[in-house]
């Protein structure tokens, strides 16, 4: 390589992320995700998707977290970030570029919201990880706190809906304090809906860009609990807030977590 361009690929690798580091081992607060094969909730898709071993961070992203990654790259702070990247609603409940004080200490172990798909995905890339694809949080979300696959379950449906039928708190609780499902993962149900990495994936169907018929499969939110009728209104809650959004919109109860490839020899028990 060129001495010159070396040096300048060095210097954006830094700028992109200041904290980033191997892990040859399951990192700490992540949980092991088994894969396997489910018929996805949206879509109208009757064949089953395949999904690999994963790792899952066990809790969504908190303000504490966030605060850490925006000490160690101001580029994402709230001051500082470029609108291309996210919208004027970034970080909207922090008063300022960091929070502090008795605000810090009610919401440091909520997750953090009004956050863009291009600062979780900077975010994830700064811990050595990614934003989970569509399919591994959906995969991820069918489990109930008993069986990894709880889709035919109308109790565990029932705990969407009653979350959907909830106003949004002024704070969000803890993450530690939310559902805890079949895999040791907090939250994938009744706490903040997430972003994930192929959030425009159905774009690549259609060659029209304005055709608005696409579905643009941009996050994830709580109940993945399959079904192909008319009348599962978490079906299309999920479809309607999809199709709505762009990777720069922060939205009041839209946060993230993180996932991570399985690479050992040996696959998941």
């Amino acid at each position: 390589m060129i001495p010159g361009l070396k040096l300048l690929t060095a210097f954006l690798l830094v700028g992109i992320c200041s904290s980033l580091q191997a892990q040859k081992t399951i990192p700490a607060g992540m949980q092991p995700i088994k894969g396997g094969s489910f018929v996805p909730l949206y879509g109208g898709d009757t064949i089953p998707l395949e999904v690999n071993d994963f790792l899952l961070d066990q809790y969504p992203v908190t303000n504490s977290d966030y605060k850490a990654f925006i000490e160690a790259n101001p580029q994402w702070k709230k001051s500082a970030v470029k609108k291309i990247f996210a919208d004027a609603g970034y970080l909207r409940s922090w008063p300022s570029d960091v929070v502090t004080g008795p605000e810090e200490e009610k919401i440091a172990n909520s997750p953090v919201t009004n956050v863009s798909w291009f600062a979780a995905k900077a975010y994830c890339e700064c811990q050595g990880k990614r934003l989970p694809t569509v399919k591994e949080w959906e995969y991820a979300a069918l489990a109930s706190d008993k069986k990894a696959n709880a889709s035919g379950d109308a109790a565990f449906y029932q705990q969407s809906l009653d979350w959907y039928s909830q106003p949004n708190p002024k704070y969000l609780p803890p993450v530690n304090s939310s559902f805890r499902n079949y895999y040791g993962v907090y939250g994938m149900i009744g706490l903040v809906w997430e972003w994930t990495l192929d959030y425009n994936s159905s774009l690549l169907v259609g060659e029209s860009r304005a055709n608005s018929s696409l579905d643009r499969q941009l996050f994830c939110g709580a109940g993945a609990s399959g079904a192909k009728d008319v009348e599962n209104y978490v079906a299309f809650m999920r479809y309607a807030f999809r199709s709505s959004l762009k990777a720069n919109y922060t939205v009041a109860n839209l946060g993230f977590r993180c996932a991570k490839d399985v690479k050992t020899e040996k696959p998941i028990q």
